[in-house]
């Protein structure tokens, strides 16, 4: 791995998931939008592979889709010697934004648990990531995640103003 040079970069993401969207499968729909420095580097809109009972599945099914994106993007950025680190020289984690609350509190709790397997491994999958210090995850609104415009069916002026705050 080369010696990290030049200035630190910042990434964050925002993530939702919009539950049985699909009228006909029942399937949930996962989005994620990935910035560095606040430029759009990866965003991602998928129908998931498995039917959710529950918004909270879905959510953290595109809550692990997220993180394992930003595992990879970190890293490649470390690998072409970008800094992840701030003026103290710690690694600052990836901040996410999601819009679900039970999602962020679960994701930091220590003394809760899930019953379904395949919930169980994505939610251990990002909880374990938080406890290593490679994501923080945090509330927004939902009128302010901009993850809405890949997962839900918008009105033109929502989607505008949506697109409108990340793009140029």
């Amino acid at each position: 791995m080369p010696l990290p040079g030049g200035r630190p970069v910042e990434t964050c993401a925002y993530v939702d998931a919009s539950h049985a969207a699909n009228k006909k499968t029942r399937r949930s729909h996962s989005g994620y939008v990935i910035f560095v420095n606040r430029a759009p580097v990866i965003w991602y809109s998928k129908k998931q592979n498995t039917i959710e009972a529950s918004t909270f599945g879905s959510e953290f099914i595109a809550m692990k889709a997220c993180v394992e994106a930003i595992v990879h993007l970190r890293y490649k950025l470390r690998m072409f010697g970008i800094p992840l680190n701030g003026a103290d020289g710690i690694p600052h984690p990836t901040d996410i934004m999601c819009d679900n609350e039970s999602v962020v509190r679960n994701s930091s709790q220590v003394e809760s648990m899930l019953n379904k397997k395949h919930n169980s491994i994505a939610y251990h999958y990002v909880r374990w990531n938080v406890a290593a210090g490679v994501i923080r995850v945090s509330w927004i609104s939902t009128d302010d995640n901009i993850a809405d415009a890949l997962t839900k069916r918008l009105t033109h002026d929502r989607r505008e103003d949506l697109f409108f705050q990340w793009t140029y």
